[in-house]
């Protein structure tokens, strides 16, 4: 459920996620392989399943392109002070494309060219998507007010 959540917009779009994989766990327990950590497989088959979830939501909205060049900002690290919690209510207030991208490369660690290939975007538009994804979220927390910036409740 918490990686779901990461890349639900919502609880119930996240309990839907979950369902979808525990389906695909079940229809596929015979290609477990014993030797690999059984937590790490499922982790693969929720994060593959809220892929496939967010593949099939993209062919509704429109992908933004990259208009410019953005080179990615790692120096500034808003996010650090956050709990998981909070971190994941505003990620959950973000599009779906800026959500998706920003989960797999900051929280999952994959790469924009791995991102590319699995979404099926160009890795310029996933390198936007991820700048947009962060400005935005550094958007809402200049927004919250300064009584609520140490402990966001959205």
């Amino acid at each position: 459920m918490r990686i779901c959540l990461r890349y639900a917009k919502s609880k119930d779009e996240a309990v839907e996620m979950v369902n979808d994989g525990f389906m695909k766990m079940f229809m596929n327990m015979h290609k477990y392989d014993r030797l690999r950590s059984f937590n790490a497989w499922i982790s693969t088959i929720m994060i593959n399943t809220s892929i496939d979830y967010y593949r099939n939501r993209i062919r509704k909205i429109e992908m933004e392109e990259l208009n410019a060049n953005h080179e990615v900002e790692d120096s500034e690290n808003i996010l650090s002070h956050l709990n998981y919690e909070d971190l994941i209510k505003l990620v959950q207030k973000l599009s779906t494309a800026y959500r998706t991208v920003f989960n797999l490369f900051a929280i999952d660690g994959f790469t924009h060219e791995e991102i590319s290939e699995m979404l099926s975007i160009s890795i310029g538009t996933s390198k936007s998507n991820l700048f947009k994804a962060r400005e935005n979220l550094k958007k809402m927390l200049a927004d919250a007010p300064i009584s609520d910036q140490r402990k966001i409740n959205y």
